[in-house]
């Protein structure tokens, strides 16, 4: 009896050593590159009109869907990125690697730089049904820079045990639904170094990590429903519609604003400090988050008298080291899209887009000659952080002395928090569409004071 325990025990630390080699085996990050086959995944198409329709439709909707096509990223990826791996050969694997999280079916097929969307191809899937469903965990201590460990085959991972279907088996995986899953895309690491996205650090940093908060719980949230058309009924199945930055209804009222004076009465020629709380109460990560050179949140305070006379009101400034990244201005910056564009002489374009003097919430990426940049994988260095943490409430001032001519009568003050993808003048410049450059409001907020003689 005790040679077949030993012998048993045995067995199982052979068969237990046989699958953790097997996992080593497996590539991750940059070593995954051609890796594996198309064919070794299944379309979306193939899920969707399968079994999973419902789901299929809400992926299709989303962001997840188009992480190649989108027309930013194209625009990205084949205008900058891809011409700066071809002219700088350090930066050849850091654009090769873009497709790790943006199409990672054509990453680990070799399949790099992809063919342009217009072609069809099935890098066209971006982040796709099968591939998600085939993670089973990272490499190393930290997620990032695609170090997922993709395990396609008969066997598709889930958020619960339950009957294998015709097509597959289904295999319940701890993995899927935790944010660290999230991070090896929603985590990366420039050349140098530099953390150039870090949303699962910020949330894990924060307080929603320490409430067992996860980025599903946001972003996939739970609804009665079915997930498979032959599957049972289940009161929490998670909705694939992974709605953020470019869903105006998910950063709508993302920070609430309140406006108030030091005074409720004044004169011409009378100074009135108006000040501004503004508090993140529903992102459980900075904001703005994700990609973060391209995208600008600002306030913009003007006040309006009886008479109907608009007046802006500059923010006062902190005196903060680095405080000139987060006041709106007319400098020029992102000289370095010059290299790709073969214009080593490139003076760049406005750097906000915005109203002077506006306070803008922001973390400024600066490239290897210390000019502010969008190119993530030219950062070397980042500038003060200036974002809007979860749960936090960032006060500003605005201090107006009221003009002689103001008119008598109520004076109302109104602070608008706006929010773009993409910088405007990036934008225009480089041709993207304008729904990438579009002002989403945030939210807003009113006060009123009484100017007396």
């Amino acid at each position: 009896m005790k040679k077949r325990i030993v012998l048993a025990g045995a067995v199982g630390i052979l068969v237990l050593l046989a699958a953790l080699t097997a996992q080593s085996l497996i590539k991750s990050g940059e070593e995954a590159l051609g890796t594996r086959k198309y064919s070794d995944f299944q379309t979306p198409q193939f899920c969707g009109t399968s079994c999973h329709g419902d789901i299929f439709q809400q992926w299709k909707q989303a962001m997840m869907s188009q992480a190649y096509t989108h027309h930013w990223d194209e625009i990205e990826y084949f205008k900058l990125a891809v011409p700066h791996g071809e002219k700088d050969k350090a930066f050849k694997t850091v654009a090769d690697g873009c497709n790790g999280c943006h199409t990672p079916l054509a990453f680990m097929a070799g399949d790099v730089p992809p063919p342009r969307p217009e072609k069809n191809s099935r890098a066209n899937e971006s982040v796709s049904c099968d591939f998600c469903h085939t993670v089973t965990g990272f490499a190393g201590d930290t997620p990032f820079n695609f170090n997922f460990i993709s395990e396609p085959g008969k066997t598709k991972y889930g958020p619960r045990e339950g009957k294998n279907s015709p097509e597959h088996n289904l295999a319940k995986s701890e993995f899927l639904g935790t944010a660290e899953f999230c991070g090896t895309c929603h985590n990366e690491k420039s050349p140098f170094g530099v953390w150039v996205k870090s949303t699962h650090l910020e949330w894990k940093e924060g307080p929603y990590a320490k409430e067992g908060v996860r980025c599903h719980d946001c972003h996939m949230t739970y609804a009665d429903g079915f997930s498979a058309a032959m599957g049972n009924r289940y009161p929490d199945v998670r909705q694939h519609l992974f709605h953020g930055a470019h869903d105006p209804g998910k950063v709508r009222g993302t920070i609430e604003l309140r406006v108030h004076p030091d005074i409720r009465e004044a004169e011409p020629g009378d100074r009135v400090k108006f000040t501004v709380a503004l508090f993140n109460q529903k992102t459980g990560h900075k904001f703005p988050s994700g990609s973060v050179e391209d995208r600008i949140v600002w306030m913009h305070v003007q006040a309006v008298d009886a008479a109907g006379r608009v007046y802006h009101l500059p923010v006062d400034k902190k005196g903060f080291a680095g405080e000139e990244y987060t006041i709106g201005s007319d400098v020029l910056a992102y000289q370095d899209m010059g290299i790709a564009l073969d214009e080593p002489d490139f003076k760049g374009v406005p750097r906000d887009g915005i109203p002077i003097g506006d306070r803008i919430f922001r973390m400024p990426y600066f490239d290897p000659q210390g000019r502010m940049t969008i190119q993530q994988w030219n950062t070397k260095s980042q500038g003060v952080d200036y974002r809007i943490g979860p749960r936090e409430t960032k006060l500003e001032t605005c201090t107006f002395t009221l003009p002689q001519d103001i008119a008598i009568g109520p004076l109302k003050v109104t602070a608008v928090l706006n929010f773009q993808k993409l910088v405007k003048p990036v934008a225009d410049f480089l041709g993207v569409p304008e729904d990438e450059s579009e002002i989403i409001r945030v939210n807003e907020h009113a006060t009123v004071i009484e100017v007396v003689d």
